[in-house]
């Protein structure tokens, strides 16, 4: 075998560079929620345009209309998102577990500090302006709060129907429970040293809620 063929069989084929790999418009969406959220933190509702979003998520303004049509749409899902942020809700099907567990899960009392920075931002710029525009006051109320409430009154309806705990007012119990534990996450509090103490708090609201709920207590 000549130098030559030696060479030629020996060098790797070159490839073609193909087509870029394109996002799903799951992926998508996810993202544009993503950049969404941190533009309305950053700019406030009424300084946040949809051409904004779309020139930070690197995208044209038609891909960003066929997915949101509009500003109001575009918050909506943020919302949504943020609802899912606040509560780990629905569970996953079959979960079996004690219930002051789960709701350790579904409160995520382990949430890291940039993750509860990230989610009280977004509060505190909705709650803010909602005084000066109720179109988001009312969709935060509605679509977060409420929605959130009556997730969680769902859940704790299914364990009571598997006999998990007993609770005469679902609704009224999630409304308790997001009171308690919610109101701790989001209030400093000089009694305790660090984020184990105020674990430790959560999980002692938990507990308390799920001693009040337990079925041999009927």
């Amino acid at each position: 075998m000549s130098e030559i063929e030696s060479t030629d069989q020996d060098e790797p084929a070159k490839r073609g560079r193909g087509r870029p790999k394109t996002q799903s418009d799951g992926e998508r969406r996810t993202d544009i929620i993503d950049t969404a959220r941190k533009t309305f933190v950053d700019l406030g509702y009424a300084g946040t345009t949809t051409e904004t979003v779309a020139a930070r998520c690197k995208i044209s303004k038609q891909t960003l209309y066929r997915l949101f049509p509009s500003k109001t749409d575009l918050f909506l899902a943020v919302v949504a998102a943020h609802r899912q942020m606040m509560l780990d809700l629905p569970r996953p099907m079959g979960e079996d577990a004690p219930v002051a567990d789960v709701l350790q899960k579904i409160f995520m009392i382990d949430i890291d500090e940039e993750t509860q920075r990230e989610r009280e931002a977004f509060i505190h710029i909705v709650m803010r302006e909602g005084a000066q525009i109720p179109e988001i006051g009312e969709i935060l109320r509605r679509e977060g709060i409420d929605k959130s409430r009556q997730n969680l009154a769902d859940w704790l309806d299914g364990q009571a129907r598997l006999g998990k705990l007993v609770i005469d007012n679902p609704l009224s119990g999630a409304r308790i429970l997001m009171d308690m534990l919610f109101g701790a996450m989001g209030m400093p509090n000089p009694d305790w040293k660090d984020r184990a103490d105020r674990r430790a708090h959560l999980q002692r609201c938990i507990a308390i809620f799920a001693s009040g709920t337990r079925p041999d207590l009927t």
